[in-house]
């Protein structure tokens, strides 16, 4: 599991009795959506105190931001931040119920048909097992490969890139070149662009034998040092130009993620009145552009993902994004976990459940990571 690197984990350092109490507190209240009293936890959990030591700690927890009472003469309810301390801290995994969200993936999908259709599908099951929203985002092409760039002047201060793929598909990219001196007369003028267009010439050559058979993705590499001595004064344009390049073949539009189980959602109380709901349904029916990013983050950025240990190495790594940690605001009630597969040990999509704070974090987290790891062993399977 990882948080987002811009938002630091709670440091809340807590006793072993606290740390009891919260973690009876969260899974009550997510079990029963009501503010959680010292009653409740004395009838209902084996805590071996006396209710008044429990008020004394739930206040120390209050304190500490990780609880709060929504009404003074109510219980208690977890925060944001009392939530990321539950989930970075003291929530157990549950291997069995991986094992069996992976065999329902196994025995429900059929992969003889389309790949979209399947992953449509597969929304479905796992939005009916989770009783979240399910968002996963289409496996993009294996990386494409450079097949030819050409260096076309558009005028005195920029040329254009025009980068063609092993699929045929194309993206161009204007970049600056270095300034000319202002002085020259027309005649010098025009030696000058003779002398470039024949530089750019030469340059599209070198750089499509260089180049061909690259993966786009690797095109910002490219080390300016083997340009030459003569072309070294293009280093910072093209490379200014390949990591452009490389960005425009690695995006990806909200067309390429496929959505289950909004009426999942609805149903939970606090989606229980039009206004508190409509924000968030409209955000997911008619702003998708807005939530896409958010959902395709782990796959845009994998290296943010902290480093699995050899037990956990074959298993995907969710990413928690819990209440305000979400910038869009439609999301702030909500949590967001996600997480990428592979094909060929290449990250080519990610799965997502969207769902209320108040969410059962063991088996969201354990969805994603399995559905994961079901996902990228079967694609590469499929790909062999």
């Amino acid at each position: 599991m990882s948080i987002p690197e811009s938002l630091p984990e709670c440091g809340v350092g807590l006793t072993g009795r606290q740390k009891h109490i919260l973690r009876a507190t969260v899974r009550h209240y997510v079990a029963t959506a009501e503010p959680v009293g010292s009653k409740a936890l004395v009838r209902d959990y084996n805590l071996s105190v006396s209710s008044a030591t429990i008020r004394s700690s739930m206040g120390a927890l209050e304190r500490a931001g990780l609880l709060y009472q929504p009404h003074t003469s109510a219980g208690r309810i977890p925060s944001d931040s009392g939530y990321r301390v539950y989930v970075d801290r003291l929530l157990d995994l549950s291997e069995a119920y991986s094992d069996a969200i992976a065999r329902s993936l196994d025995e429900r999908l059929d992969w003889n048909g389309n790949v979209e259709a399947t992953l449509r599908h597969a929304a479905q099951l796992l939005s009916r097992l989770s009783g979240c929203i399910t968002l996963i985002t289409l496996p993009q092409p294996d990386g494409a490969k450079l097949k030819h760039l050409q260096l076309v002047r558009v005028d005195d201060r920029k040329v254009m890139a025009v980068v063609v793929t092993d699929s045929y598909e194309t993206k161009s990219v204007l970049f600056a070149l270095p300034d000319s001196d202002a002085t020259l007369d027309s005649k010098q003028r025009d030696r000058l662009d003779e002398q470039l267009d024949r530089e750019l010439t030469i340059l599209s050559n070198f750089l499509t034998e260089h180049l061909r058979d690259c993966p786009v993705s690797d095109l910002a590499q490219l080390d300016d040092r083997e340009l030459g001595r003569e072309f070294q004064k293009y280093s910072d344009g093209i490379a200014a130009m390949l990591a452009e390049v490389t960005q425009r073949f690695a995006s990806v539009t909200h067309a390429n993620m496929t959505v289950g189980g909004l009426s999942q959602v609805l149903g939970q109380p606090e989606f229980s009145e039009t206004m508190q709901v409509l924000p968030l349904v409209n955000l997911i029916e008619e702003e998708p552009d807005r939530l896409f990013p958010f959902v395709f983050a782990p796959l845009l950025a994998p290296d943010s993902a902290p480093e699995a240990d050899e037990a956990t190495a074959a298993r995907p790594r969710a990413t928690i994004r819990i209440g305000t940690e979400n910038p869009l605001e439609p999301m702030q009630s909500c949590a967001l976990v996600s997480a990428c597969y592979q094909r060929r040990d290449r990250p080519v999509g990610s799965v997502s459940v969207l769902g209320p704070t108040r969410m059962l974090y063991e088996n969201a987290i354990a969805t994603v990571e399995a559905a994961a790891a079901y996902l990228s062993q079967t694609l590469t399977t499929l790909a062999n």
